[in-house]
């Protein structure tokens, strides 16, 4: 068993002003007992316009917001998933929205750039979003990571749509699925919960969902909601709005007999 923290967020354009707040809230988590800490989508940043994190744009490996995933984790100890950091892709126009996954001692062990893109339009919100004019898709397939906690799945935002994605993690053995995240005020209410909770639900799994939450300088409002639920869909924490963080026990005994007694993951006739 092991503490996990859902890092929640409402960052801006500053990338300097936004790596203080995370550090700030890695160091909460920290001392709260988090062994894992997660990170929202765009933590470092927020722009003013979408193409403001092309010009931060890093090269795998290297860069301020890399450097700084991999200093904490090692300060700390812990282990980090990085939300989405903008990570160079071969059109100088646009980024890979790369999740990465640091361990302990600050190295950089799993990497999944995300590829369901939130190109879509909120007509009663008057909204509109076309994330693949500035984002590149990231290859298909399930990314997934062998940790001292168990076998974590790697998804953002979007993917949460996409049952299906699930259901492959699930097949490779995934224990745990975290998800950086920055839905919109309006899609999270009506869907966020329902959404989180049912991928746990049917896959017998945990869910560590961190979320942007709040008002950022373009204008945009995130839901926030940041949770973690357990295999049976209960939320065992949340921060509703606001900077703050989820705090959990991560049960993975409970997870293998809850699967052994409940076996509904091994019912499934359309393989």
């Amino acid at each position: 068993m092991f503490k996990a923290a859902a890092i929640q967020m409402a960052s801006g354009p500053n990338v300097e002003a936004n790596l203080h707040e995370t550090g700030r809230l890695i160091k909460q988590a920290a001392k709260a007992g988090a062994s894992l800490v997660v990170l929202p989508e765009n933590f470092a940043i927020m722009g003013l316009r979408e193409q403001d994190k092309v010009a931060v744009r890093e090269p795998q490996g290297e860069g301020v917001i890399q450097n700084f995933l991999a200093q904490q984790s090692r300060l700390h100890k812990i282990w980090i998933v990085g939300g989405t950091v903008p990570i160079e892709c071969p059109d100088s126009r646009k980024i890979y929205a790369a999740c990465l996954v640091y361990d302990d001692q600050g190295a950089c062990v799993a990497r999944y750039d995300k590829i369901h893109l939130f190109d879509v339009n909120l007509v009663d919100a008057d909204e509109s979003y076309i994330e693949s004019e500035t984002i590149e898709f990231g290859e298909t397939g399930v990314r997934v990571v062998d940790s001292p906690f168990g076998r974590i799945g790697l998804a953002v935002c979007y993917d949460l749509r996409f049952p299906e994605l699930f259901r492959n993690m699930l097949d490779t053995g995934v224990q745990i699925t975290v998800l950086p995240a920055a839905f919109t005020a309006v899609t999270g209410q009506a869907h966020w919960e329902s959404l989180i909770r049912a991928r746990a639900i049917e896959n017998v799994m945990y869910v560590i969902a961190s979320a942007q939450g709040g008002y950022h300088i373009n204008g945009r409002a995130t839901y926030g909601d940041s949770m973690i639920v357990d295999p049976w869909g209960r939320v065992l924490d949340r921060v509703r709005h606001g900077a703050g963080m989820a705090l959990g026990k991560i049960d993975l005994d409970y997870l293998e007999s809850l699967r052994k007694t409940f076996p509904c993951i091994h019912h499934r006739r359309l393989k």
